[in-house]
């Protein structure tokens, strides 16, 4: 099987391919081998170059990426020649706000240990708090270890992961379920890789709080918040991949209301993007129904100016909502 799939709590767990990869013959010490012609590299190869087509800016984490990629790469190469190549840490730490594409980084380091043989499938098991800790006695182990067998030769992903500690509250189970997941990605670091995910702020406070969690995650990467410009431009790939795109004076108008809209309460980057543009073709459909019976292919693809201006942060102070 090729691709991944994101598996979430109450579906059925996507068919995947387990076979486990042959064992290699040991290469003579004068042997070479070219990392340019290993397919599995050239997997990877691919994917990177997938992340950088379809995630806009975060240069610090795709170089991360990169560096963890070429080390699994580069251990692959010392194993054909039997040089000793211990088993890396693969679990993470991804902090940044939201839509600042955690997950589909996620999903994309998933197909990259599984190209490598690190897992036994490319799939993210994405689970929160209410999918791992139970409100009563005896809830939390059964909850955690069904998510953890669902989990297991692929990626688990935990978004908001401080949620599980509740210092202030003597009787959460929140720490049976971080004690559960210590045990599991030491045992079972051969088949399991866990992602912890959240705002950097909490993370650390979170990570501080549970050393022992802290001293299993080997690679902390921060996922910094779009600029002005990168955000334009997520919308511009959003749109064009939807076969949308600005006027002139549209695109002037949505850079404007991007400017307001960061500065509002809960703006989460791309994903409020998407939402924005979501908004911005309701208006428009509903513009192009209310005004004329006829409509072009330009006319169809066009957001105008009033498309976003439509929005409300465009209203008089004391008119203003969310938009």
């Amino acid at each position: 099987m090729t691709g991944f799939q994101l598996h979430r709590p109450g579906s059925e767990p996507p068919k995947v391919d387990e076979t486990e990869p042959e064992s290699e013959t040991v290469l003579d010490d004068d042997a070479t081998v070219d990392l340019s012609e290993d397919s599995a590299a050239s997997k990877v190869r691919d994917v990177l170059a997938t992340i950088d087509t379809e995630l806009v800016g975060l240069a610090a984490v795709k170089k991360r990426i990169r560096e963890i990629a070429a080390l699994l790469t580069v251990d692959r190469a010392r194993a054909q020649f039997g040089l000793s190549a211990s088993r890396p840490t693969l679990h993470m730490s991804f902090t940044g706000g939201p839509g600042t594409g955690k997950t589909t980084v996620a999903l994309r380091m998933a197909e990259i240990l599984h190209a490598l043989g690190y897992l036994r499938k490319p799939t993210v098991h994405a689970v929160t708090r209410d999918d791992l800790v139970g409100q009563f006695i005896g809830h939390t182990a059964p909850k955690t270890k069904e998510a953890l067998a669902k989990a297991a030769g692929g990626v688990l992903f935990i978004d908001e992961a401080y949620y599980l500690y509740r210092p202030e509250n003597e009787r959460d189970y929140g720490q049976e379920a971080i004690e559960i997941l210590l045990q599991e990605m030491e045992s079972e670091r051969a088949s399991l890789v866990v992602i912890f995910a959240g705002y950097a702020d909490r993370m650390e406070s979170f990570f501080t709080s549970n050393p022992g969690l802290s001293s299993r995650v080997a690679h902390h990467i921060r996922f910094e918040d779009y600029t002005g410009p990168e955000l334009i431009e997520i919308a511009e790939l959003m749109l064009a991949r939807d076969d949308y795109r600005f006027s002139p004076d549209g695109a002037a108008a949505f850079a404007e209301y991007l400017e307001l809209r960061v500065a509002q309460p809960r703006f989460a980057n791309a994903r409020s993007v998407r939402n924005a543009l979501e908004r911005c073709r309701l208006r428009q459909a509903n513009r192009l129904v209310a005004g004329v019976d006829v409509v072009g292919r330009d006319e169809l693809m066009t957001l105008t100016e009033d498309d976003v201006r439509g929005s409300s942060l465009f209203a008089e102070p004391d008119d203003q909502q969310p938009a």
